[in-house]
């Protein structure tokens, strides 16, 4: 199929409007006093809202390898938002938990995100909500099953 004219490719669009979330929730949050949002804060704060959290776990919820969970938490301690606690049962488990400030960020973060969805929900049509959920629902899974990568021929401009 090719391109729409004059139109962005998918990835391109879906690249510049998440960069257009992350800064509608920026510069709202830094109206509420929050200047230092993060783009991995929402996920991981909504969790962390219900309670402590094994650091482990968080790898899963976020997406990202260990590593990169435990990044994403130095973060959150850093900016004195969580921190961690040892296992009284088991020294090598860890929990990650809001501080009092963590829980008053946590909750400026969700009640933005929560009127961003709102605004997008009042000014797109119903129908079309439910169709770009499941096209991100889509993305987000991998895109399904295959894991082997589409083959192109450059000369055809990337038809096969």
């Amino acid at each position: 199929m090719p391109d729409p004219p004059g139109q962005l490719l998918f990835g391109d669009l879906l690249a510049l409007a998440r960069a257009r979330w992350i800064r509608a929730m920026a510069v709202r949050l830094e109206a509420l006093g929050f200047d230092d949002y993060r783009r991995s804060d929402a996920l991981v704060l909504r969790g962390l809202r219900r309670g402590e959290v094994p650091l482990g776990s968080l790898s899963a919820t976020l997406g990202l390898t260990r590593q990169g969970a435990r990044k994403v938490v130095s973060g959150l301690v850093e900016r004195g938002y969580a921190h961690v606690v040892v296992s009284s049962e088991d020294s090598r488990c860890r929990f990650v938990q809001l501080t009092p400030t963590g829980r008053v960020y946590a909750g400026a973060v969700v009640s933005t995100l929560r009127a961003l969805h709102d605004e997008v929900v009042a000014g797109v049509d119903a129908d079309d909500v439910a169709g770009a959920y499941s096209v991100l629902e889509f993305v987000k899974g991998g895109f399904g099953v295959s894991s082997t990568p589409r083959i192109f021929d450059v000369a055809t401009n990337g038809e096969s």
